[in-house]
């Protein structure tokens, strides 16, 4: 409920606040995320990354465009099924469940927070690498792991921090 109150918010305030105060927010509301990019990738690294992006798409319209149209689910956990969670893309929106849900479209397992960071934010993204390096395993349409990457480094670059 918090969270649907939340979005509401966000959203209204990127139709009536002008773009320079809708970023100034957006820089606020991320700043636990630029941090994470900045310095020591902990374990909050994927809740973090997924609470920024959904924040990101309620207040800038921009980042927004990147999901209109798509629809898609993603499970993320650890390799020893400790941490999961989804996100779920659905009419321009996402949303993040703190749970892994199912079905699908894609299921990433991790073996630690930098294994994952380096597998998303990597300049040259090489899935194949990260795979064959034990660090992350990987179920379903691997297009939607690219489409993932892309989000998180262009979020990466809004906040100025690539």
């Amino acid at each position: 409920m918090a969270t649907t109150l939340k979005k509401f918010a966000l959203r209204t305030f990127s139709r009536v606040f002008p773009e320079g105060t809708r970023n100034s927010l957006h820089r606020r509301l991320c700043k636990p995320l630029a941090e994470q990019f900045c310095g020591k990738v902990t374990d909050e690294f994927l809740e973090v990354l997924l609470r920024g992006m959904e924040a990101s798409f309620c207040l800038l319209k921009g980042y927004r465009e990147n999901i209109e149209g798509f629809s898609g689910t993603y499970v993320f956990r650890t390799d020893d099924g400790r941490v999961g969670c989804s996100a779920v893309f659905s009419d321009g929106s996402m949303d993040v469940d703190p749970k892994p849900r199912a079905p699908y479209e894609v299921r990433v397992s991790f073996k630690d927070a930098p294994a994952l960071w380096r597998f998303l934010l990597a300049e040259n993204q090489d899935i194949l690498d990260s795979i064959l390096a034990n660090d992350v395993d990987v179920d379903g349409n691997l297009n939607y792991i690219y489409k993932f990457g892309f989000l998180a480094r262009d979020l990466q670059h809004r906040l100025g921090v690539a």
